[in-house]
């Protein structure tokens, strides 16, 4: 089966004209439905926020568009709250979750009036040392442990991840927290990644409203909002089937006056917390085939390599790949699909059925629109590349310009050799 890029071989190569390849290239529109479809999944909800994983996809531009569609921005970082600040999200529109978290976050985090989402018991005094006080809206994360399952699928095994509060500890955070001050309280949870099934999100409902209820009965606090965080995943392989989110916003719902509505929790609102899903389907790594190499396997060489996806290179994950207008060639050729790194695992492909690839054909790498870019690096001095925006109307725009080797000398500025180095890139750089 086959993937249909968003975009055309012909707008692709009209748009290399202005900014060479290789670069992640997004689909306002796209994203724009998909917001859209999101918003109303969940309508049913007053109360109902998504927080954009910012971590997944921390451009300025993309982030904007979705804050059309009443997004917030989850953050877990300094430099994630500082973006969120300048794009205008205020006071409860920045989640902060973070974990082994320095002193310095947690009191940026309090000055923007963030909602601080605290990943341990622990982290209470620690924040409380940090900022001084305990704000009076405030989240806790659950790890139930074990194993998470749907029938008699193991989807994940929370127990083994770093992240969360266990049941007894959550309990306790929560009185402790009350008798300091805090008046509104929030769950948050994440026992699964990239879930390919409308089963997750209401099963993961299911067991944090019972945790809600029980925390209420417990501690007598009054809990504001459950964070469902994120989880919901995306095809990668096509012959996956997508997630469909109204089906998914309807589960919740039914979970939701199944358990919440009948213990006087009517209330709550519901929070989601998601990356992937947002972004991942519409951003793609767009490519040129330069090097053919033909010893024990065969090899095409691209301009593009682990620093601009790492995700194959990290976890083997697939990414599907198409060659330009040979979308309905047949694909007899076996390749490995190369990066230039002198790391053996720079590959984006191994031996993938593909059709003939001729030097200069351009390729899609699909699904980058989530930890694509974001999760880039330098090794090997390797520089990251252009961001650009295939805007509604047609017209490409450029919303982050590829590094140079200014940049990538730049935090030497304060030696007289950074100083040469940036001076001599920026007269030699084209």
């Amino acid at each position: 089966m086959e993937k249909k890029p968003f975009v055309s071989k012909e707008k692709l190569e009209e748009i290399i004209k202005e900014f060479p390849t290789p670069f992640h290239l997004y689909d306002e529109k796209g994203i724009r439905k998909n917001a859209k479809a999101l918003k109303e999944a969940f309508a049913w909800n007053p109360g109902y926020k998504e927080y954009f994983a910012v971590k997944a996809t921390p451009n300025p531009f993309l982030i904007q568009i979705l804050k059309e569609y009443g997004c917030g921005c989850d953050c877990s970082s300094f430099t994630e709250l500082m973006l969120s600040d300048a794009i205008g999200m205020k006071g409860e529109d920045i989640m902060f979750s973070s974990n082994d978290t320095p002193a310095e976050e947690f009191r940026l985090a309090d000055r923007l009036g963030a909602i601080i989402n605290l990943d341990d018991i622990t982290h209470i005094e620690f924040l409380e040392k940090a900022i001084g006080h305990i704000p009076e809206t405030i989240s806790c994360r659950y790890n139930p442990g074990g194993v998470f399952k749907i029938t008699n699928d193991i989807m994940d095994h929370p127990g083994d991840a770093k992240y969360g509060m266990t049941t007894e500890q959550i309990t306790d955070a929560f009185r402790i927290l009350k008798e300091k001050g805090a008046k509104e309280f929030g769950i948050h949870a994440f026992l699964a990644s990239n879930t390919v099934t409308n089963e997750y999100y209401p099963m993961l409902a299911e067991v944090l409203f019972q945790t809600a209820v029980r925390l209420k009965e417990e501690t007598g606090v009054h809990i504001k909002f459950i964070n469902l965080s994120g989880g919901i995943g995306i095809p990668y392989h096509p012959d996956q089937e997508p997630n469909d989110i109204r089906v998914i916003g309807e589960g919740v719902r039914k979970a939701y006056e199944s358990i919440l509505v009948p213990a006087g929790m009517g209330d709550v609102a519901i929070y989601t917390e998601l990356g992937r899903f947002m972004l991942a389907p519409y951003g793609c790594l767009v490519t040129k085939a330069i090097h053919e190499k033909h010893t024990h396997k065969e090899y095409i060489g691209v301009d593009s390599c682990a620093v601009n996806l790492m995700r194959p290179a990290m976890y083997g994950a697939y990414h599907h790949i198409t060659v330009m207008g040979k979308e309905h060639a047949p694909c007899d050729h076996k390749y490995d699909i190369t990066g230039s790194l002198c790391e053996n695992n720079d590959k984006f492909a191994i031996d993938r059925m593909l059709p003939q690839i001729d030097m200069g054909d351009l390729l899609v790498i699909h699904d980058t629109g989530a930890h694509g870019y974001s999760m880039g690096y330098n090794y090997n001095g390797k520089l990251k590349s252009a961001e650009v925006l295939l805007k509604e109307d047609g017209s490409a725009k450029l919303i982050r310009r590829a590094e140079t080797p200014a940049d990538y000398f730049a935090t030497f500025d304060c030696f007289d050799i950074g100083k040469e180095l940036i001076a001599e890139s920026n007269k030699i750089w084209k």
